[in-house]
């Protein structure tokens, strides 16, 4: 038997770069070495990739992932012909790669349901023409929670050894605030220290930022330290989990660079995407290039694996040939190192609420 697994990757919004990074990705021998990649998309839309990239690959349709032969050189295609050529174009909005899109996504996470893929891995999606093809979800991470009736998640950047984990992602920041409870903190730890362990960190070593300047100050900035943050810690504590905090936010990514942390639990959104991609994302203003897009994308909490890329559709940029895959072919690797490594979460209490 193959031993390696079988990743399922949706290619985002066809408008967009996705469906160019993942041949990219593909077009690597060594992806080949650790996976085998199945392609959910129009085959007409990788086929263009593959020609305005000057990629030498060719393509093969495939009715089931067990069709695939998972060969460097020809890309498997789970042909999903949902793209109207006569009407498709790079860099637009539209209901028509919104709805293609949203097919890709669905398809991948009912094959892994069906455990007839090992994991899968996305590409980005636009959520206005998610919108438009009449689908309302905030992003990815919303859609898998839906599709897998999961209640009880959360979303995880890592690039290397930064990663970060969020109690809450897309909802306002005054929503955000409201959020910082205590049971739905303790939950974000303990997803935080069971991927760690699945990533083979034997015993996570967890920093749980605080949500106001200076950790609240002793309550002169803010009660949720006191409240609510520092109880889950205890309790998080209590059950064998290696966490302290409330740490601020302004040092403790900056510790968990230098290596006194494994993660960081961030309190919101921007706490804690902000770092991860000033460290991960590099642009250069004489090149107008990208020189470095790294950083990964993980939803927690899910019966399916899911990992992504760490960028948008960049529809400025799609059909050129110009788009840096270093993301999705991180997000590969870290799908297929998650799936070698399978395991149950720690138990824990009922769901605490989502992100």
């Amino acid at each position: 038997m193959d031993a390696r697994p079988l990743l399922g990757i949706s290619a985002g919004d066809p408008a967009g770069i996705g469906p160019e990074v993942t041949v990219k990705a593909l077009a690597l021998d060594a992806t080949y070495r650790i996976a085998r990649p199945l392609v959910v998309c129009d085959r007409r839309v990788v086929d263009d990739a593959v020609r305005f990239c000057r990629l030498p690959l060719a393509t093969r349709a495939v009715g089931s992932p067990q069709d695939g032969q998972y060969e460097h050189g020809v890309v498997d295609v789970l042909d999903l012909p949902n793209v109207d050529r006569d009407r498709f174009a790079y860099n637009t909005v539209a209901a028509m790669t919104g709805a293609a899109a949203f097919a890709y996504i669905e398809r991948v996470i009912r094959l892994a349901l069906r455990k007839e893929i090992a994991a899968t891995v996305t590409g980005p999606i636009h959520k206005q023409a998610l919108r438009l093809a009449g689908h309302a979800y905030a992003g990815h991470t919303e859609i898998y929670a839906d599709l897998t009736g999961t209640r009880d998640y959360a979303m995880m950047l890592a690039d290397g050894d930064f990663r970060v984990v969020h109690v809450s992602t897309h909802v306002s920041l005054r929503e955000a605030c409201d959020r910082v409870k205590r049971a739905r903190v303790l939950r974000v730890i303990e997803l935080a220290d069971d991927a760690c362990r699945k990533l083979g960190v034997a015993r996570p070593r967890i920093a749980v930022g605080a949500l106001n300047p200076h950790a609240g100050e002793g309550g002169l900035f803010g009660r949720e330290e006191i409240e609510e943050i520092a109880p889950a810690i205890e309790e998080a504590c209590s059950r064998g989990i290696c966490a302290e905090g409330p740490v601020p936010s302004d040092t403790v990514f900056s510790k968990m660079r230098g290596g006194l942390y494994d993660v960081v639990v961030a309190m919101y959104h921007d706490q804690g995407h902000i770092p991860t991609k000033l460290a991960g994302l590099q642009y250069d203003r004489a090149t107008d290039t990208w020189t470095s897009v790294s950083g990964v994308n993980v939803t927690l909490g899910l019966p399916v694996i899911r990992t992504s890329v760490d960028h948008g559709v960049a529809f400025d940029r799609a059909g050129q040939g110009r788009a840096n895959p270093e993301s999705m072919i991180q997000a590969i690797q870290l799908a297929a190192r998650l799936a070698a490594h399978p395991g149950r979460q720690r138990a824990s209490r009922p769901p605490a609420g989502t992100a």
